[in-house]
């Protein structure tokens, strides 16, 4: 807070900018009802202009058409000029169309501005209470002592004890009154907002590093190794520091379906409380963790493009050296065919290997014992008689190829045909390893349905003409698209 540092920030930051702005009331004003009143996190261009002109609109009817002339376009574009700074204009993934947002210096502004207000209702009891709160879990979550830990805990139980027993007993039920309700739910309300604040803070800390490192490797001569140490510690600080390990842990606890499901229930029966629909809350707070949501999904985005960037300028590192090195070969190669008929005397080039031949001490396996087996020389039968040598030649080979084919000529006619009806029109020839292998067909085929819940019956005649007949699931083969265009085709 030197006159030094209170100087540069008065010059270069784009909160105090705002602040001293001739336009400061329309942008000020103008962006809160339109971002931080609703909690809205990203605008498209679009509906942001048509909300700017309908303003700006209603103010040239009180204040005169020529206070505010420009068209609402120019206006988003000036605030969202780095000269201002006070508006983030990007493209949103799979959208020609830019979206805007405020940056975390003019949340600042804004937020600093509304406290200038006086708050019709200043609640200090549910403070003390969090204040209460967070000392215990802090000194409770650090305790290292187990005897001190169990007592706490125990004191816990017999409190809970005692106000299960008054309820059973027919006693008072300790509820909170109508300020209290109140007081909590503006706390509530005021924590949650500030979510989304803490959410453009880190994600303007990952997008400025991916800003450095888009200009780091526009201008870099050195190895890969180097920028990659250079942009990944930096990536790492920012995710190590309490800041990152604070978002990590949140996204965790809101990625969580029951967490969300315990949210979701809780924000319904708070606001079905009589003194908060007194206050007459937004109703889009009852999806703020959603908002969450998308607002953590496009901090995570901001990270995935910083990867993505790293992985383009490793790709292209690798396409240039590839391509040095065929220039290389293709030197050598011209060289080669130039002295082809009169080569030089004596020994003019000398090739150690193709490749460097390396022989890492961790690669050698550890020495192990042979097995040695213990093979019966002589086998005794127990009669004299000779082993019958048929079963060896009464093998057989199942061609899933042809029942493949038997199958796609079903198909040309039907959209769809089940086992029981394939087996009908082509007989299992083999039996149950037949039956086998179309199952094995139908896990291979992702348009096939194997359906457990439904059964059917396959039957068969064997060799010795016996029927046979197998329950099992119901599989239902679907014709592909590529198969739906050659049945076309052919008819």
């Amino acid at each position: 807070m030197d006159f030094e540092a209170l100087d540069r920030l008065r010059q270069s930051h784009p909160a105090w900018r705002l602040l001293k702005a001739d336009s400061a009331a329309l942008v000020a004003s103008f962006l809160h009802r339109t971002f931080l009143k609703p909690n809205i996190r990203t605008l498209p261009e679009s509906e942001l202009a048509l909300k700017l002109e309908d303003y700006l609109f209603h103010l040239g009817k009180d204040h005169g058409e020529d206070r505010f002339p420009r068209a609402a376009k120019a206006y988003l574009e000036e605030w969202a000029s780095d000269r201002q700074g006070w508006l983030r204009k990007y493209y949103p993934a799979n959208s020609d169309e830019p979206s805007f947002d405020i940056t975390p210096a003019t949340e600042q502004a804004l937020d600093w501005l509304a406290s200038l207000s006086r708050r019709p209702f200043a609640g200090t009891q549910s403070r003390l209470i969090m204040l209460f709160e967070l000392l215990r879990q802090l000194a409770d979550g650090t305790d290292t002592n187990p005897a001190s830990r169990v007592a706490e805990l125990e004191r816990r139980r017999a409190e809970i004890d005692r106000e299960i027993e008054t309820i059973r007993s027919g006693g008072a039920l300790p509820l909170i009154d109508a300020t209290g309700v109140r007081e909590r739910f503006l706390q509530i309300s005021d924590s949650a907002r500030a979510l989304l604040s803490d959410f453009r803070v880190v994600e303007q800390n990952f997008r400025d590093l991916d800003r450095a490192a888009r200009e780091r490797i526009a201008t870099w001569e050195g190895g890969k190794g180097e920028l990659l140490d250079d942009i990944l510690g930096n990536r790492d600080v920012i995710s190590d520091s309490d800041q990152g390990k604070s978002f990590r842990a949140f996204w965790d606890f809101l990625m969580s379906p029951d967490r969300q499901s315990e949210l979701t229930e809780l924000i319904g029966r708070v606001f079905a409380l009589p003194p908060v629909r007194e206050l007459g809350p937004d109703r889009r707070f009852l999806r703020v963790h959603y908002d969450w949501l998308a607002a953590g999904e496009v901090t995570q985005r901001t990270v995935a493009r910083l990867s993505a960037e790293l992985r383009r300028f490793l790709d292209d590192k690798a396409w240039l050296e590839n391509r040095r090195i065929m220039e290389i070969l293709r030197e050598i190669e011209g060289r080669a065919l130039q002295v082809r008929t009169a080569p030089p005397e004596g020994l003019f080039m000398e090739l150690d290997d193709l490749a460097p031949d390396i022989r890492l001490v961790m690669d050698r396996p550890l020495y192990g014992p042979p097995m040695r087996p213990a093979i019966e020389a002589a086998i005794e039968l127990s009669n004299a008689s000779d082993i019958p040598a048929d079963v060896l030649f009464d093998s057989f080979f199942v061609d899933k190829d042809a029942l493949a084919g038997q199958i796609r000529r079903l198909l040309q006619r039907r959209s769809q045909v089940t086992l029981g009806e394939v087996a009908a029109a082509h007989p299992l020839e083999h039996g149950l390893a037949e039956l086998v292998a179309y199952f094995s067909l139908a896990s291979e085929d992702a348009a096939a349905v194997i359906d457990e819940a439904q059964r059917e019956i396959i039957a068969w005649t064997d060799r010795d003409e016996r029927r046979r007949q197998a329950s099992v699931p119901k599989v239902v083969f679907v014709r592909s698209l590529a198969l739906a265009a050659d049945a076309g085709s052919s008819l």
